[in-house]
């Protein structure tokens, strides 16, 4: 049985891990931090009957458990991670602080030095799909924002096979629980009922630099526009991704690419031609479904993601990272 920490666990992500660990047959929470509620249960901030207890981190016994998920912001996760690796605990980090491995970027996009550039490069991308057999030797994972999963998964099996564009458009729609559950002017009911926001358009928004990470490694000089936008739902991404490929390329060689990728991933869900991705497709699931759509002149297509931003976009492809981690079954505690 793997023994689990989750620090920060009363935000949205640390929340849904608690319950996919409850439910996970080879897995068990051992303690749970929260500096705000500390001395309080989850059932107090949630309406659950799950009585877990929350701690401080500086109360955590970190070494009874054999992995630590951290749920912090950006910025906070850098000194406790450090901590749990001195102790010798395997980590799986659900912020931005270990996915870029190359500190001045981090700072370009993240407005603050990392203290903790020694283990960047220990630090693997946690994207399951595409890095699964370094994650099985990681003691750090990080794991990927909600919408790079979307636009990396739609697009890495064009960027792999080398008939990628590098000027790519994404127009990305998400829930409100991608802003956390911290209260902001944006998330108020009165503004976005009945609305739609975008935000850090322009090459302004911070998961941009995981789509070049991913992207880049395979599509020289790769440029995405990207835009951003909270719709009134809970939970949820769709992304509609504006390509072109090599324009040699018919639909059944797009669509064998994809199939040679993804044919055998429990997690992803291709759709049959002429069906877009929609959020009913993977809402309260782990999976990323893709549609693929092509357009009358040669090489182009659209490209449509959707996943749950709070499972494959967060906790739920976290626990895939923890089963890859540990040599479970992949699906374990997913379906």
């Amino acid at each position: 049985m793997i023994q689990v920490g989750i620090v920060g666990a009363t935000g949205y992500t640390g929340f849904e891990l608690i319950k996919l660990i409850a439910r996970h047959p080879q897995a068990r929470l051992v303690w749970a931090t929260s500096e705000s509620s500390a001395g309080k249960r989850i059932s107090d901030l949630y309406p659950t009957p799950d009585e877990t207890p929350l701690i401080r981190f500086a109360d955590a016994p970190l070494t009874e458990a054999d992995v630590i998920f951290f749920c912090l912001p950006h910025a906070a996760s850098m000194e406790a991670v450090a901590r749990a690796r001195d102790a010798g605990v395997r980590v799986i980090d659900l912020s931005a602080d270990f996915r870029l491995p190359d500190p001045a970027i981090y700072e370009r996009w993240y407005g603050t030095p990392h203290t903790q550039t020694g283990l960047l490069q220990e630090a693997v991308y946690g994207l399951c799909e595409v890095n699964r057999e370094a994650i099985a030797r990681a003691e750090l994972v990080a794991n990927p924002g909600c919408y790079p999963t979307t636009v990396n998964l739609g697009l890495w099996p064009l960027a792999r096979a080398g008939v990628l564009d590098p000027n790519i458009i994404v127009d990305a729609k998400s829930g409100v629980s991608g802003a956390g559950r911290k209260l902001r002017l944006s998330s108020h009911f009165v503004e976005i009922n009945e609305n739609l926001i975008p935000y850090s358009i322009g090459y302004a928004h911070r998961h941009i630099a995981e789509m070049e990470l991913i992207l880049g490694a395979y599509t020289p000089d790769v440029q995405i526009t990207f835009t951003p936008q909270l719709i009134p739902v809970n939970r949820g991404i769709l992304s509609t991704l504006y390509v072109d490929v090599n324009p040699g390329l018919g639909e059944e060689d797009v669509r064998a690419i994809y199939q040679e990728t993804y044919g055998n991933e429990p997690f992803i869900h291709l759709l049959p031609p002429g069906q877009p991705a929609t959020l009913r497709h993977t809402v309260g699931t782990n999976r990323a479904a893709i549609g693929l759509t092509p357009l009358p002149w040669p090489g182009r297509w659209i490209v449509t993601v959707s996943e749950d931003n709070l499972l494959k976009g967060a906790s739920g492809q976290a626990v895939q990272n923890m089963n890859i981690m540990f040599g479970l079954d992949e699906t374990a505690g997913l379906l």
